[in-house]
């Protein structure tokens, strides 16, 4: 008998699981677990790109910026999901678990595959976190940024044209640095 094509499986599960032997990244949604494809060159590079740009931001501050790797833990009506963003920035230097809860600044990458549900979804769990300073969309099929940014118990959306002030790293990103060295 082969296994379903979907099954659930219970969050402690989840956090012990590595997934199939070929590897691959895996996020957790209301008990079913979804791979999460690969990245394009341009993904990669703007990736790369701003990972430089917060690396020098943070060295001697307090806080640490993480790529592609590190779980964030959200709750949504009493059940948790765990995604994996393209950049965290964390300023908890306590935290010592495998996943992030109180994460001050999220990123992702959009792809035509991932646009819908980072737009959506993830950006409606992530606004839950009390710690998230701010949530940054980045366009990986042409120039184009946008900015969620936490205004007290609201939150304010910039479309970013020229550079955008971030918090947490107390940097300044420009279009410049995000797409260097891609053709968009």
């Amino acid at each position: 008998m082969t296994d379903p094509a979907y099954r659930t499986m219970t969050e402690e599960e989840y956090l012990r699981w590595d997934g199939p032997r070929e590897g691959g990244k895996w996020e957790f949604v209301d008990g079913f677990v979804y791979a999460q494809a690969g990245a394009s060159r341009p993904h990669n590079r703007i990736s790369s790109n701003i990972q430089r740009v917060f690396l020098n931001a943070s060295e001697g501050g307090p806080c640490w910026t993480h790529v592609s790797d590190l779980k964030v833990r959200v709750s949504r009506d009493g059940r948790s999901r765990y995604y994996l963003p393209d950049i965290v920035v964390v300023c908890d230097p306590e935290s010592t678990e495998d996943y992030e809860e109180n994460p001050c600044l999220i990123v992702e990458i959009l792809s035509a595959s991932t646009r819908a549900i980072d737009e959506s979804f993830k950006a409606s769990d992530y606004r839950r976190l009390p710690s998230l300073q701010g949530y940054l969309l980045v366009d990986s099929e042409g120039q184009g940024v946008e900015f969620h940014r936490r205004k007290g118990d609201d939150w304010e959306i910039e479309v970013i044209e020229d550079a955008v002030n971030l918090p947490c790293l107390d940097v300044s990103l420009s279009l410049d640095a995000i797409y260097r060295g891609t053709t968009l």
